[in-house]
């Protein structure tokens, strides 16, 4: 089974109540994820399989929750998926369903 390639550019990622950037880069390769500032500097990284991915209750479409290494992160991403050749992070429930299938999950 192929992995699914990730690359969202434009995430807002934090931890607890502290912005870590505003502008950061998730990605999926390789069987890892990856969180990384707008420079491209690591905050975190973990094996697929160690990823837990989920929405949290009560809050808009854009937003995503990911427990790497014992930390969790909360992403905003896109409320929807950009049009095919636009700029702009897929749509949170896209990268929910990339972490379960890379992890080989079942949703």
């Amino acid at each position: 089974m192929a992995e699914p390639e990730v690359r969202a550019t434009g995430v807002r990622i934090g931890k607890r109540l502290r912005s870590l950037t505003r502008a950061g880069q998730v990605r999926i390769s390789d069987g890892r994820v990856q969180l990384l500032t707008s420079y491209g500097s690591e905050i975190d990284s973990a094996p697929v399989q160690a990823v837990r991915a989920s929405k949290p209750w009560f809050s808009p479409d854009d937003r995503a929750l990911a427990d790497l290494n014992g930390n969790r992160y909360s992403l905003t991403l896109g409320d929807h998926d950009p049009a095919p050749g636009e700029p702009g992070p897929p749509a949170a429930r896209r990268f929910i369903e990339a972490v379960r299938k890379a992890a080989g999950r079942k949703g």
